[in-house]
């Protein structure tokens, strides 16, 4: 039991940590500053650890971020709703589509629109609206679960993906 913990925490740390510096990446789309590394690492987490854990990754990559001054306060809500849609979904219906699903929702839709208070209120943005986040959010939590497409798919294929999912539960 032990060991089975201090392997999710380790893994847990790596993400968190590829999280923070893949926050110094980010591609033009449209007009909006896309971060997908984020969003790849809330699946990556949700699907191997689980929605608790990915929930935490995604506070303490946004806080690191944050301490570090590489993201803003919106990063608590987007990445965070994002990632516990994610680990419910795939929980709830143990196939990759959902999770990912799960990631583009919660983080698109439901962290787009509670962005909004948190810009107007703690940030003083007055000028933005409801939606105003929405589309970006989108756009970055697409590409980063398009990603991890990618990612969960090659560690499928190298057998890594159902070592890792024996080695955790």
């Amino acid at each position: 039991m032990k060991e089975k913990n201090i392997r999710k925490l380790t893994i847990a740390g790596v993400l968190v940590a590829v999280a923070v510096v893949g926050s110094l990446f980010s591609i033009p789309v449209f007009g909006a500053k896309c971060s997908p590394v984020q969003h790849m690492v809330n699946v990556l987490g949700a699907v191997l650890l689980g929605p608790g854990y990915a929930v935490g990754m995604a506070f303490a990559a946004a806080l690191i971020r944050n301490l570090l001054g590489l993201g803003s306060l919106l990063a608590f809500p987007g990445s965070m709703i994002g990632a516990l849609l994610c680990g419910v979904a795939y929980r709830l219906c143990p196939k990759l589509p959902a999770a990912y699903a799960g990631e583009v929702f919660g983080t698109g839709i439901l962290g787009g629109l509670a962005s909004y208070p948190i810009a107007a209120v703690l940030m003083g943005n007055t000028k933005a609206a409801l939606f105003t986040f929405v589309p970006s959010f989108l756009i970055s939590t697409a590409v980063g679960a398009a990603i991890s497409v990618l990612v969960l798919s090659a560690l499928k294929r190298t057998h890594v993906f159902s070592s890792l999912e024996g080695a955790l539960r």
